[in-house]
């Protein structure tokens, strides 16, 4: 009986302490660029085998982000799709430390419909082609630079469909574009899992524009925006966006 009793009062040591550890787990909150949408709840399981850290994640596009962070909104990270937007925010001493690559994103050139596809030289014969918002998305200035340097923008300009982010854009070629430019990281999303390569999409030729260089930002002093910094430039972190169609080192 007596044996009995130890144990439980030991058992009811172990519930009390982790009921305290999960009291305690820190929370963070973190701006994601909206083409790491499929990629980060891989990362944060990966992240929470070893932190009990509770990680928020905001997606938008990288423009967006960053003006609302500009503007006070509380995030503790910035995964952004460029280099730019936390070059800025280090700047303007808002980041905490000097922004770093986390991964290089790769662009494609996607249809819904069964198509032979070849080249970029394909959106000739588009009649609507889906892209994201240059001024305010990464990937739809590395869209605008590849068309531009195929010598194919005064063509098809008009063609255009602007969306709002590079998963808007993913929308906008299923439902209303005979074509468009998306993240090859999009092509993961379980919906997409049915396309083939050639058939649906194609890489594009990384030489016809800027690479696209993912720059992280710490925004937060917290000791839990840190460790889930760390993690991100990880090796661990690397696996995983490399799963998920990125170029890391």
């Amino acid at each position: 009986m007596k044996k009995n009793k130890t144990l439980s009062i030991a058992t009811k040591l172990i519930l009390i302490l982790l009921l305290v550890g999960t009291l305690t787990a820190g929370e963070i909150k973190v701006a994601v660029a909206a083409n790491v949408s499929y990629a980060i709840k891989p990362l944060i399981k990966e992240f929470n085998k070893t932190n009990k850290t509770k990680v928020k994640i905001v997606l938008g596009s990288s423009g967006k982000l960053t003006a609302q962070i500009i503007n006070g909104a509380p995030y503790d990270l910035f995964l952004s799709a460029n280099m730019k937007y936390p070059n800025r925010l280090y700047q303007d001493k808002i980041a905490l430390k000097k922004p770093v690559v986390y991964a290089q994103g790769t662009l494609v050139l996607f249809s819904s419909k069964k198509t032979q596809l070849n080249d970029i030289s394909i959106i000739n014969t588009a009649q609507k082609i889906a892209i994201a918002n240059p001024k305010t998305a990464p990937y739809g200035k590395a869209a605008y630079e590849a068309i531009s340097n195929a010598n194919l923008l005064e063509n098809n300009i008009k063609k255009f469909i602007y969306a709002e982010n590079i998963s808007q854009t993913v929308q906008y070629t299923l439902i209303a574009a005979d074509i468009g430019f998306i993240a090859k990281a999009s092509l993961f999303a379980p919906k997409m899992s049915t396309y083939k390569e050639k058939e649906n999409y194609i890489d594009i030729d990384a030489s016809l524009y800027t690479p696209i260089n993912q720059g992280i930002a710490l925004l937060s002093s917290k000791n839990e925006a840190q460790v889930f910094y760390n993690f991100i430039i990880s090796k661990k972190a690397k696996e995983v966006f490399e799963k998920y169609g990125y170029i890391v080192e």
